[in-house]
């Protein structure tokens, strides 16, 4: 069973310690631990670019090798930051070419900034967020504000399995039953087996407690 946390990139922030440098802020998927990695000007820049989702008027670095590797073939399948010693991140890249997989060891600024062009996930080991995650305070509020904003979507809108199951945890369970039936009533057999399994784990849960 893969114990690893899933993380995405939540901003950029000045950095407080470091000056001239940044805060790269990665956030638990399912939580409310933040982890700040401080980055350079040059790697900051670059991230944000991804993120404000800009095309350069010339290719960045990382725009290069996001390109090189997809013209041969070459799918950046997920970057892992494994561990965390004397103050710095160490991370990998996990590349598939159809027939073999290979790791290289990466910069996590330089492995979160190609991670951001290719929409690739981002790991990490539950290790380095209890001992580098913070808590901000307003952390409950933003979850909350996170649980309204995915509510208010609906089950075709989202792409990600991960979310995808935290949007049938919000549901009541009157409002899944309405909507099996309605899945049921449209042939959507798809989304009222999704509908039935919430439903099932839910009791299935309430038994083993």
């Amino acid at each position: 069973m893969d114990t690893r946390i899933k993380l995405r990139v939540q901003g950029l922030t000045n950095s407080q310690i470091q000056s001239g440098a940044y805060a790269l802020i990665l956030a638990e998927e399912d939580g409310v631990r933040r982890i700040p990695i401080i980055v350079g000007t040059s790697e900051a820049q670059s991230i944000a670019i991804a993120l404000e989702r800009i095309t350069p008027p010339r290719p960045l670095t990382h725009d290069l090798f996001a390109t090189f590797a997809q013209a041969f073939g070459v799918r950046l399948c997920e970057v892992f930051i494994y561990k965390f010693e004397d103050g710095v991140f160490y991370s990998e890249l996990l590349f598939e070419d159809g027939i073999k997989q290979i790791r290289l060891d990466s910069r996590t600024s330089d492995a979160i900034a190609i991670a951001l062009r290719v929409k690739c996930d981002i790991y990490t080991t539950p290790e380095i967020v209890r001992e580098c995650g913070v808590v901000l305070e307003n952390s409950a509020e933003e979850k909350d504000k996170d649980d309204d904003s995915i509510l208010a979507l609906e089950p075709e809108e989202i792409h990600d399995e991960t979310k995808l199951k935290k949007w049938l945890s919000l549901l009541d369970v009157d409002e899944l039953s309405d909507r099996l039936d309605e899945a049921i009533a449209d042939e959507n057999y798809e989304y009222a087996k999704m509908y039935k399994d919430e439903i099932r784990r839910r009791e299935e849960e309430g038994r083993s407690r």
